[in-house]
């Protein structure tokens, strides 16, 4: 699979998953609506301190990768086995092992990834409701009438005990992608993880698709 892919498919469950991340360890009753907690969430997740934490990625049995990420703003930072991407909130460089390569894009740019436009995610495209079962409170999307992007329904699964995160399953056209996450931390993210380390790779085939 292509690294556009990835990427896409990855950012896309990634900026779901930080927009239900709770702040405070509150019951669920205590938030007027679920569309309070989820802006309150995705308030403090794009926020100045940042937020971490290690993902699996499961696309209908089809494709698994598994990673670390880091956020702040729209600054990001990802690891995995074969791939790695630095997104310093003016370029993003995306690295492949594999082929010792290295991408360079505007980061700001619809032409990073043609696909951009069709995986995009906006909040008030949503209508939210929130349940509970013995484990989770479960932050439930669905996407409005006429809504234009392929995102339809997502549902969040938060720990009752720490409110962090466990588990995401979002419904992209007609499949089901599931994330699992673990070792969610929030805040203490230093600004030099985004940039990218050019004196290690310094051997690796540099490709500057940036507009001239």
């Amino acid at each position: 699979m292509h690294i556009s892919t990835i990427e896409r498919r990855i950012s896309t469950a990634i900026i779901l998953m930080l927009a239900i991340v709770c702040a405070e360890a509150r019951p669920a009753g205590d938030y007027v609506s679920a569309r309070d907690l989820f802006n309150q969430a995705y308030n403090d997740a794009f926020g100045p301190k940042g937020s971490s934490f290690s993902y699996a990625v499961n696309i209908i049995g089809l494709y698994k990768t598994s990673g670390n990420v880091w956020m702040k703003g729209k600054k990001q930072y990802f690891v995995e086995s074969r791939y790695m991407g630095w997104n310093n909130g003016r370029e993003l460089y995306k690295l492949d092992k594999k082929k010792r390569e290295v991408e360079i894009h505007n980061a700001n740019s619809p032409k990073r990834d043609k696909y951009s436009s069709k995986f995009t995610f906006s909040p008030d495209d949503f209508t939210y409701t929130a349940g509970t079962n013995k484990q989770h409170i479960i932050i439930t999307l669905t996407a409005k009438p006429g809504t234009k992007g392929n995102i339809k329904h997502a549902k969040i699964y938060l720990n009752r005990t720490t409110r962090h995160p466990e588990s995401l399953r979002i419904k992209v056209l007609f499949f089901w992608t599931t994330i699992k996450i673990s070792n969610f931390k929030s805040g203490g993210i230093d600004d030099d993880i985004f940039v990218f380390p050019q004196n290690r790779y310094h051997s690796y085939k540099i490709k500057d698709l940036r507009p001239n």
